[in-house]
C-alpha cells in the first residue's frame, strides 16, 4: 500500500472512532432509556475531548487531521506536505477530506448499532437527530454561522501554533499529541458550544447527518437540511482564515 493509501485508511479510522465515541456520548446523555441519560452538556463536552484523543491516538500515521477544517487551514497556512511525504495537491487534499466524510458515517452507523433498542424507544425525534447532527440553541443562521467561524479559527489556530511550522509532516492533529487536543476541543465547547453545539468539524457534523438520514430510525424525523450547510461552512470559513492569519498572527517560520 503507498503512502497516500495509508493516509486514508488512517484518516477514516480516527475519524469514525472520534464520532462513535463523541455522538456515542451524546446517545448517552440524550437518549431517555440509556442509564447516561442526563447527564448534562459538561460531560458532553468531555466526552468529546476524549473522543478526539482516541482518534488522534489511532491516526497518527496521517498526522491526524480528522477534521477537512484543519486540512484546509494547514494548505491555507502554506503548508507543502502533510505525513509520510505526501505532497499537498488536489489530490492529497480530496483523499483526507473524502476519507474524513466516510470516517464520520461510519462513526455515525456504529453509533446507531450500539444504540439500536434505544434509538426504537426514544419518543423524541429531535433527540435522535442530535446524537448524530448539531442544531442552534436559536436559529438564526447568520448568528450561527458566525459562531462556527469563531469556534473552528480558535481550534486550528491553536493546532498550528502546538506544531511549530506549517510545513512539517506532523502536520496536524497529531502534532499536539492526544491530550492536548483533547483539551483544547473541551475548552472551546464549554467557552463556545453553547449557541450551536460547536460542530467545528464538517466531517463530524455532515457524515453523521447523512447516515441519520438513510439509517432505518425508528421515529427519526426528519434530518434538518436546511440548517446543514452552517455546519459545514463555518468550519471552513473559520479553519481557512485561520491558516491564513497565521502566516502573520503566529511567529512560526517556515
Amino acid at each position: 500500500m503507498d503512502n497516500l493509501g495509508i493516509i486514508i485508511l488512517s484518516e477514516i479510522l480516527g475519524t469514525a472512532l472520534l464520532v462513535l465515541l463523541g455522538c456515542g456520548v451524546v446517545a448517552n446523555v440524550l437518549l431517555a432509556k440509556t442509564k447516561g441519560f442526563a447527564g448534562g452538556t459538561l460531560m458532553i463536552n468531555i466526552g468529546w475531548g476524549l473522543a478526539v484523543f482516541a482518534g488522534v491516538t489511532v491516526a497518527y500515521n496521517s498526522g491526524a487531521q480528522l477534521n477537512p477544517a484543519v486540512t484546509l487551514g494547514l494548505v491555507a497556512s502554506g503548508a507543502t506536505e502533510f505525513a509520510l511525504g505526501v505532497s499537498v495537491s488536489v489530490v492529497s487534499v480530496t483523499a483526507y477530506i473524502l476519507a474524513q466524510m466516510v470516517g464520520g458515517i461510519l462513526g455515525a452507523v456504529a453509533v446507531w448499532l450500539a444504540y439500536k433498542q434505544h434509538f426504537d424507544a426514544e419518543p423524541d425525534g429531535g433527540n435522535t437527530l442530535a446524537v448524530f447532527a448539531t442544531g442552534p440553541a436559536i436559529r438564526s443562521h447568520r448568528w450561527n454561522l458566525v459562531t462556527e467561524i469563531i469556534g473552528t479559527f480558535v481550534l486550528v489556530l491553536v493546532i498550528i501554533g502546538f506544531a511549530g511550522d506549517r510545513q512539517g509532516v506532523n502536520g496536524g492533529l497529531a502534532a499536539l499529541g492526544a491530550l492536548p487536543v483533547a483539551l483544547l476541543v473541551i475548552v472551546i465547547g464549554t467557552s463556545l458550544g453553547g449557541p450551536t453545539g460547536y460542530a467545528i468539524n464538517p466531517a463530524r457534523d455532515l457524515g453523521p447527518r447523512i447516515a441519520h438520514a438513510f439509517l432505518p430510525i425508528k421515529g427519526k424525523g426528519r434530518s434538518d437540511w436546511a440548517y446543514s450547510w452552517v455546519p459545514v461552512a463555518g468550519p471552513v470559513i473559520g479553519g481557512v482564515f485561520a491558516g491564513w492569519s497565521s502566516t502573520f498572527l503566529l511567529p512560526i517560520l517556515t
